[in-house]
C-alpha cells in the first residue's frame, strides 16, 4: 500500500496563525491548558542543566508546546483510592494521545516535531536508581506561561493550583511565545509540608521551592502501589491555590491538617464520610 511521504516544504502560514491552529487542535483533542515556550528560555532562566533542555534532546528544537489537563478535586481528595488512580491513568493516556497527535500533524505540515511521554520512567524502582526524568514538563509549563512552581515543586496554575497533569511537544516551528506568569502563586503556607505522609517536603527560608526528599516520596508511592491505590497526590490535594476550590467546595484546609489524627481515632467520622467511602473500595488496604 502506498504511503504519502512527509512534505518537503512548509505551507504558507504566519507563525501566529500556526500557533492558533495548534492551540485549537490541542483543545479539540482534550487539552484544558495550552502554552508555548521558545527554547531560549531554558538558557535565559538557567534553572535546568544543559543536558535536560529541549535542544539537547532535539537539536532542531525552536519551540515547546505544553498541554495540560486537570485532576478533579473531589476525586483527588479521596487519595489514596482506586478512583484517583484511575483518573491519573486516564489523564496520562489522554496526554500521550494529545501530544502524539499534535506531533504527527506538525510533521505532516513540514515541521520536524517530537513528543515525549508524560512520565519518563519504567517503574517506581527505576526512580530510586535515578530520580530524574529526561525532561521536565513542570518547568516547560512554567516557561510556557502556564503557572509557577511552588513549595512542593509542583506546577501551580490559577484555575487548578497543582491539580494538573502535563505533557510536552518539541518542535522546529518557531512559534510566538506566551508571556511568563510573573506573580508567584505559592504563598508558602506550608500545608503540603505539614500533611505530606512521607515527610518528604521541607520549607526553605531562601526560596519558594522547598527541599524534596525524592527517595522518601518514591518509597511511599511503592507502598501505595502495592496496596493498589496510588499515586499519593496529598500535596496537590491540600494546596489552597486554584479556582477549583471555590467551584467544588471541598474540605477546608484545616480539615486536611486534622484528617489523619481524626480518622485514626474514629475511622467513621462523618466529616470525612464521602472520602472514606471512596477509599474503602477497590484496593488491598481498605482505609
Amino acid at each position: 500500500m502506498a504511503v504519502n511521504p512527509l512534505p518537503r516544504s512548509r505551507p504558507e502560514a504566519t507563525a501566529e496563525a500556526l500557533k492558533e491552529s495548534i492551540r485549537r487542535q490541542a483543545v479539540d483533542l482534550g487539552a484544558d491548558l495550552v502554552g508555548f515556550a521558545p527554547v531560549g528560555r531554558w538558557a535565559e532562566i538557567g534553572e535546568i542543566p544543559p543536558d535536560y533542555r529541549p535542544e539537547a534532546i532535539f537539536p532542531g528544537a525552536r519551540s515547546v508546546i505544553v498541554v495540560g489537563v486537570p485532576m478533579l478535586l473531589p476525586i483527588i481528595e479521596s487519595t489514596p483510592s482506586i478512583n484517583y488512580q484511575e483518573m491519573y491513568d486516564t489523564s496520562n493516556r489522554l496526554l500521550d494521545e494529545i501530544a502524539f497527535r499534535l506531533a504527527t500533524r506538525l510533521n505532516r505540515q513540514g515541521y520536524p516535531t517530537l513528543c515525549l511521554p508524560r512520565d519518563g520512567y519504567a517503574n517506581l524502582e527505576a526512580l530510586l536508581l535515578n530520580p530524574f526524568g529526561s525532561f521536565s514538563h513542570t518547568y516547560a509549563a512554567k516557561y510556557a506561561g502556564l503557572g509557577t512552581v511552588g513549595l512542593s515543586r509542583n506546577l501551580l496554575v490559577p484555575d487548578y493550583g497543582p491539580r494538573v497533569r502535563l505533557n510536552s511537544v518539541i518542535t522546529s516551528a518557531e512559534l510566538p511565545p506566551d508571556p511568563l506568569l510573573r506573580q508567584e502563586l505559592c504563598n508558602k503556607c506550608g500545608i503540603c509540608e505539614k500533611t505530606c505522609p512521607a515527610k518528604a517536603i521541607r520549607t526553605r527560608a531562601d526560596s519558594i521551592l522547598g527541599d524534596l526528599d525524592k527517595d522518601e516520596c518514591t518509597r511511599h508511592h511503592i507502598v501505595l502501589r502495592d496496596e493498589g491505590h496510588w499515586p499519593c497526590g496529598t500535596c496537590a490535594k491540600v494546596c489552597p491555590v486554584g479556582a477549583d476550590r471555590k467551584h467544588f467546595s471541598p474540605l477546608s484546609v484545616r480539615r486536611y491538617v486534622e484528617e489523619t489524627a481524626v480518622l485514626a481515632e474514629n475511622p467513621d467520622d462523618p466529616r470525612y464520610r464521602r472520602l472514606t467511602h471512596l477509599r474503602r473500595h477497590g484496593s488491598r488496604t481498605l482505609r
